[in-house]
């Protein structure tokens, strides 16, 4: 998984060019180059959401977490600074792609 610097998130009613039925997040990384992101999965950890982003140029590439922050009705993705929480989300993300393996 790799890190990246936080973003908002698009919601139905956004003036942003993206195709039909597929939410894009721009993502900006460390090094200023931006990413087109789509979100393939979200899932709860003690009550806090998570979300999954691929690049949609580049599909083999990592997937990144986010945490999902929500302020009055904007929903906004946030790094994950704390290393507990960090390894928690992906332990619990490694789980959940390997039920779906199964």
């Amino acid at each position: 998984m790799s890190d990246h610097k936080d973003d908002h998130v698009h919601g139905p009613d956004c003036d942003h060019d993206h195709e039909h039925g597929e939410d894009i997040f721009i993502v900006t990384d460390e090094d200023g180059k931006e990413h087109e992101m789509v979100m393939v999965y979200t899932f709860q950890s003690q009550e806090q959401a998570y979300a999954v982003l691929l690049d949609r140029n580049d599909p083999e590439a990592d997937g990144v977490i986010f945490r999902v922050e929500e302020e009055g009705e904007e929903a906004y993705l946030v790094n994950i600074e704390d290393e507990a929480e960090w390894e928690r989300v992906v332990n619990i993300y490694n789980e959940i792609i390997a039920q779906e393996e199964e």
